[in-house]
């Protein structure tokens, strides 16, 4: 009967290629109504109006074992009927709403309504009033022509506002541009197989039509509905749809219904699509909340008046109304609260950055309220005092307006030190730096699904891989086996195994093997067969390959429909078996799986001969201890092969009872298959655990093959204390005597722990959660976790950060996860923690340049206006010093790209302050010599260059060459300490790497040229008279000080100003206690000019150690004693030689406890190391040193590097001094 729908299908599709005007069997509405349906009503359904699935195929014109043919016009007429598998996206804003949403902005706000008023009354003059009656600020005015010029000042305020608000919507508009691109290629890279022309082939999710079949294996994210042909074991997660959260088992005689946006759990089989794009489940979920969005938009503007009087009234109509604002068809989906998500979407917890962020931008904002608030009090204070009692001028109605033009003066000034104090280029440092680093992050291999993934890495602290494709190469082949009682070091000739087991062997591997694993011809002549599917499974096809036998036609001779029923793989099982029915009514099983796992189950081997012998307990321990520990300790992965006969005297098995099921196997070989380590991997370790990150290996594989390649790799070193445990070792150990896990108990376990063996999933999440609770070291451990596999989906979702295998990972852990690996390799997991790291210190940056530009333009505003009457800096000028300070700025150090030098020290951590005691003093440094300049040009400016004073100027006076010196000096200042500001550790030079970033080097130029041209024509709007060259180069001089004065700042250590207080802290700052975070404070701190000062010292007490140790090797040679009295034995004392090679004398023996110099001389390096030594106490008459960093490059190429006690100064119970025999001989190779 199958056969015969088979062949109607292909008839049916063929006459329906020849006629066009052929319809399909069932149209778009009974593929709709059919899929509304669940379990016994489906299967009723099809077989009610089809027949069965066969049938439904057939009205389909499609067919179950050939699938479409993949004739393009065929395809484009079923999109034509069904539609195509492409949900439209929700529009993206347009650039006049985004315009509109960046004027919401409430400082902006006040800023047009001040311009406006200043604008109205410029124009406004009261007739026949004698300006000298109001007072001198508005008699003293040259000329009469107020009128003409005053209104200039208001419109030059509107047209930087405009300027501020256009460049914040283009930066919107941008930002949503590359996310939507970014979505596009995530998208675009989802592939699905499906059977076209008997082929099973992978294409774009987009290009799936109904009638493809296709097929479902474990891990998949099914992209459209179906009806299901063949299952194996198939188990599905409805979850995102149903909101159920037991798996529903699929098969073809109890529920055949498969729904998109599902996730296959377990298993594997074939469906027919049936509904895509937008008449599919997911697709009319997504229609109908993307309608009821915009709805409930409309009636948002619609209702706001009504609602704002019915929450006066009664909470009840407020309530009554809000069910009517959204659409009658949303209702249902209410269940699964995807609506309620959009109109109160969760809070999710903010990144680390991002916290640190905000708190810090409130805590600005407020300070600047308070400073223009207090600057407008004063000024209106200064000008009432001034003119009503000093110089006695009576009040008169007819001077009101004049006042009021003073009034709107001050509170515009007192708005522009708002709106510069107020920091609105964070977020679009915040949005520029992630973007950039994003975009570059591709070319690394990261794809970046979650923005704040990018930044949180930056701060991880540990690292859980996988090892299989992550660490090792992920190509594996068969290199060792134990064959029918015979072990082989290397691959034997085929005729050297027993023909029995050889059959028994091939037959295993084909049907015991997913028919989508496939070893494929290489792509170029000459290289690698290509391994599509799993690499394991590719392995033992490999093996078959090698014994020059077809694996593909034992697969033809047992399609996929004939296998009986497929136990598949899980990580409950740890094993894969097949059963096959026989032409006699028997069985026949095969297995294969771990082999210490599946040994247990054997209770018979084959022998030499073939054929199958009793396998006892201790030939069973022979087997694991002769062969399985020798291939694991070679870091080879080691896979059982059994099999199992059911005869049919025995009757029919229970085959839901699978602990009957899998046991009495006979055991046919067990294999060992090598997967590489990837020749990168050591160097990329030992660059993370340079830069005090902790990586664990956590894999399925036994627990020694785990420990040889980890120790390859470089995470566990020979001789150091760290644990490695399987997964049942591991549950041992951390549950209590009720089976409870208990944090305490992990916490003994994981500072320790390098290699999880044997895990599975739930234990790789429980030891991500126990990491993360934990409290054990004063730090929260920020962890990142790799994953492939659909159960990793928990641990990944746990994670701070979760890195899915782009090309073995499956589609449940690539939507579990922040971060892709494109190429599934560990290096690319460094890059993205280097990226992260830049993207806190390119925001670090831009926070001391801005706070700088805060600090001193607030200042100058508030004393200025209060001493003079008047701020310095005019309101348009602060407008382009904030557009300076906020968008240039933002772009030009929130690209700067990583160096290898962020690797050099150790994660910042959660309650790292933002703003360190390094760049506190950087910025209060700076603030200092930019005020004592500004300052000095305000009030004996005119002096120095001999011009007129700009001081006390009346209402609308033309602008001064004095102040315009003052603006233009204020500028340069800030574009010169831009440079300063790329470096927030105190690096002398600030110019490293500048031809490396472009954008820095153009923005720069961009802005000195526009002030050139602000400065010479810009006249009355920017309140600007042009300069002569003169002036110009006093300005430039003044500006290029601040380098200088730069130099001057990084010398002070930082250690000397310990009155500085951090800022910027994270949220959770309150529950650490003041002692330890002074503590912290100090440890974390990376500070240039403390190390140069260590430097010095050290090197001036190797000095002084070199001639005391001189001194006294001659002294000794003169009196013929010892220098090494009392340290070296008597036998020693004939030859250096002899000394030198004394086990007591060994060097290395005190490496270890003996700062090098190097370690200080690493300009890039941090001193926060887990594993920091202590500097040597000094000579008396020194100061004492502080402790010195330690690094992993300890190049001890001579004994001079190290730094030695002094000799005869420093009593031998100082604290810091290595044991002796340790001090002398370090300095032996200088003095002999």
């Amino acid at each position: 009967m199958a056969n015969n729908s088979f062949r109607g299908s292909k008839h049916g599709r063929s006459s329906g290629e020849a006629n066009h005007e052929v319809e399909f069997g069932c149209s778009l509405k009974d593929l709709c109504s059919l899929m509304d349906l669940r379990g016994e009503e489906a299967l009723n359904k099809v077989k009610n109006s089809y027949g069965d699935v066969n049938g439904l195929c057939a009205r389909l014109r499609t067919s179950p074992v050939q699938g479409l043919d993949g004739n393009s016009e065929d395809i484009e007429r079923r999109k034509q009927e069904f539609g195509p598998n492409v949900i439209t996206p929700k529009k993206p804003k347009t650039f006049l709403q985004l315009v509109w949403e960046a004027l919401q902005d409430i400082t902006l706000i006040i800023l047009e309504v001040a311009a406006v008023i200043s604008l109205v009354l410029s124009f406004y003059s009261p007739p026949n009033v004698n300006r000298s009656n109001c007072g001198k600020s508005a008699g003293r005015v040259e000329g009469g022509d107020e009128p003409e010029t005053g209104w200039i000042e208001g419109a030059a305020i509107l047209l930087s506002v405009v300027c501020v608000v256009l460049v914040t919507a283009f930066n919107d508009w941008s930002k949503e541009k590359q996310f939507r691109g970014l979505q596009s290629r995530i998208e675009q890279e989802q592939k699905f197989t499906v059977v076209r022309g008997g082929q099973m082939i992978q294409i774009k999710v987009s290009e799936l039509v109904v009638g493809d079949i296709a097929q479902v294996t474990y891990g998949d994210l099914l992209p459209a509905d179906g009806v299901l042909i063949q299952s194996n074991d198939l188990k599905i997660d409805e979850s995102p749809m149903t909101g159920e959260s037991d798996h529903v088992k699929k098969s073809v005689d109890r529920d055949i219904v498969l729904l998109s946006g599902t996730h296959v759990m377990e298993g594997s089989g074939k469906m027919l699509i049936t509904a895509v794009g937008e008449n599919s489940q997911s697709g009319m979920i997504f229609k109908l909340l993307n309608a009821s969005e915009e709805v409930e938009s409309d009636a948002e503007e619609k209702a706001k008046k009504a609602k704002k009087k019915e929450q006066k009234k009664q909470e009840k109509k407020d309530k009554k109304r809000e069910k009517k604002d959204g659409p009658t068809e949303v209702q249902p989906l209410n269940e699964d609260g995807e609506p309620e998500k959009k109109k109160n979407p969760p809070k999710k917890e903010k990144s680390v950055l991002q916290g640190k962020l905000t708190k810090m931008a409130v805590q600005i904002g407020e300070a600047g309220l308070f400073m223009s608030s207090l600057t407008v009090l004063i000024l209106i204070m200064c000008f009432v005092v001034d003119t009503f009692w000093i110089q006695g001028v009576p009040w008169a109605e007819e001077c009101v307006p004049i006042y009021l033009q003073f009034l709107v003066k001050f509170f515009i000034i007192g708005v522009t030190v708002l709106v510069v104090a107020v920091p609105e280029g964070l977020p679009l440092a915040v949005t520029i730096s992630l973007a950039y680093s994003v975009k570059k992050m591709m070319k690394d291999n990261n794809l970046v699904r979650h923005l704040d993934a990018c930044e949180t890495m930056g701060n991880a602290t540990a690292i859980c891989s996988d090892k299989t494709g992550t660490l090792t190469m992920n190509r594996m082949t068969v290199v060792q086996a134990h064959i029918a009682g015979c072990f082989y070091r290397k691959l034997p000739d085929p005729d050297k195994i027993p023909a029995a087991a050889m059959d028994l062997l091939i037959q295993g591997i084909g049907v015991n093997c997913a028919y989508t694993t496939k070893i494929m011809p290489p792509e170029k002549e000459g290289g690698l067969a290509r391994q599509v599917g799993n690499k394991t499974e590719c392995a033992l096809l490999g093996l078959a390959l090698h014994f020059r036998r077809d694996y593909q036609t034992i697969r033809n001779e047992f399609p996929e429909e004939k296998l009986f029923k497929v136990y598949t793989f899980n990580s409950t099982r740890k094993s894969m078996s097949t059963v096959l029915k026989n032409h006699d009514g028997s069985y026949r099983m095969f297995s294969k799986g771990a082999s210490e796992i599946l040994l247990r189950k054997c209770c018979k081997v084959l022998s030499i001969a073939g054929h199958a012998k009793s396998f006892k307990q201790r030939e069973r321990d022979d087997l694991i201890k002769k062969v399985i520990e020798p291939m694991a300790s070679e870091g080879l992965r080691t896979i059982c092969l059994a099999y199992r006969d059911f005869p049919t005297a025995d009757g029919e098995p229970d085959w839901e009872d699978e602990a009957h099921i899998l046991s009495g196997l006979i055991c046919i070989a067990v294999v060992g298959i090598e997967d590489p380590v990837r020749p990168e991997v050591p160097d990329a370790i030992k660059k993370c655990q340079r830069a005090g990150i902790t990586v664990r290996m956590v894999t399925g594989d036994n627990i020694d093959t785990a420990r040889a390649i980890a120790t390859k790799c470089g995470i566990l070193q020979p001789g150091e204390d760290f644990i490695c445990m399987d997964g049942k070792e591991f549950n041992r150990r951390i549950r209590d005597q009720f089976g409870e896990i208990q944090q305490d108990r992990i916490d003994k376990i994981w500072p320790k722990l390098r290699v999880l063996a044997r895990s599975s999933p739930t234990d790789k999440h429980t030891l991500v959660k126990g990491i993360i609770d934990s409290t054990v070291l004063e730090k929260r451990q920020v962890v990142a976790v790799t994953g492939d596999g659909t159960n990793d989906g928990p641990a990944l979702k746990k994670a701070d950060v979760g890195f899915a295998m782009g090309i073995a990972g499956t589609d449940v852990a690539k939507e579990a996860s922040d971060i892709i690996l494109t190429d599934d390799n560990f290096s690319s997991i460094v890059k993205a923690v280097m990226w992260g790291r830049n993207v806190y210190d390119s925001i670090s940056k831009f926070l001391q340049f801005q706070l700088t530009v805060n600090v001193v333009a607030v200042i100058v505003a508030f004393t200025g206006a209060c001493i003079t009457q008047d701020s310095p800096l005019k309101a348009v000028q602060m407008l382009w010093v904030n557009l300076i300070m906020d968008t240039f700025a933002s772009l030009a150090l929130a690209t700067e790209p990583p160096t290898e030098a962020l690797l050099l020290r150790s994660p910042y951590g959660r309650q790292k302050p933002l703003i360190s005691r390094t760049m506190m003093k950087n910025i209060l440094g700076h603030a200092v010599y930019q005020l004592t300049i500004i300052f000095s040009l305000l009030f004996v400016g005119e002096k120095i260059f001999d011009i007129d004073c700009g001081r006390n100027a009346p209402l609308h006076s033309p602008p001064s060459e004095h102040y315009t010196i003052v603006f233009n000096t204020f500028v340069l200042m800030q574009i010169f300490n831009e440079i300063n500001a790329r470096k927030i550790h105190g690096e002398r030079n600030v110019f490293e790497g500048v031809h490396n970033n472009p954008i820095f080097c153009t923005i720069l130029v961009g802005t000195f040229i526009i002030q050139i041209v602000i400065v010479q024509f810009g006249g009355k709007p920017f309140s600007c008279v042009s300069l002569n060259m003169e002036q110009w180069l006093w300005c430039i001089c003044m500006g290029f000080g601040s380098l200088l004065w730069g130099q001057l700042v990084s010398s002070v250590p930082t250690r000397w100003l310990k009155f500085l207080k951090t800022a910027g802290h994270g949220r959770q700052q309150e529950e650490i206690p003041q002692e330890e975070l002074e503590e912290m404070k100090d440890v974390n701190e990376i500070d240039h000019a403390e190390m140069e000062l260590k430097k010095s010292q050290v090197l001036w007490c190797r000095s002084l150690n070199r001639i005391s140790t001189q001194i006294r090797v001659v002294n000794a040679f003169r009196d013929s004693v010892s220098p090494y009295e009392g340290l070296e034995t008597p036998e020693s004392r004939s030859s250096i030689h002899s000394f030198m090679s004394h086990p007591e004398f060994r060097i290395e023996d005190s490496v270890a406890q003996i700062p090098l110099i190097d370690e200080v001389e690493c300009e890039d390096d941090a001193p926060t190391k887990r594993n920091s030594t202590v500097l040597l106490p000094p000579p008396s008459g020194l100061t004492a040193l502080p402790p010195v960093p330690s690094t992993p490059n300890q190049n001890n190429n001579n004994a001079m590097s190290h730094i030695v006690p002094l000799a005869g100064l420093i009593p031998s119970h100082s604290a810091g001094l290595p044991p002796c025999p340790g001090s002398p001989l370090h300095s032996l190779e200088t003095s002999l």
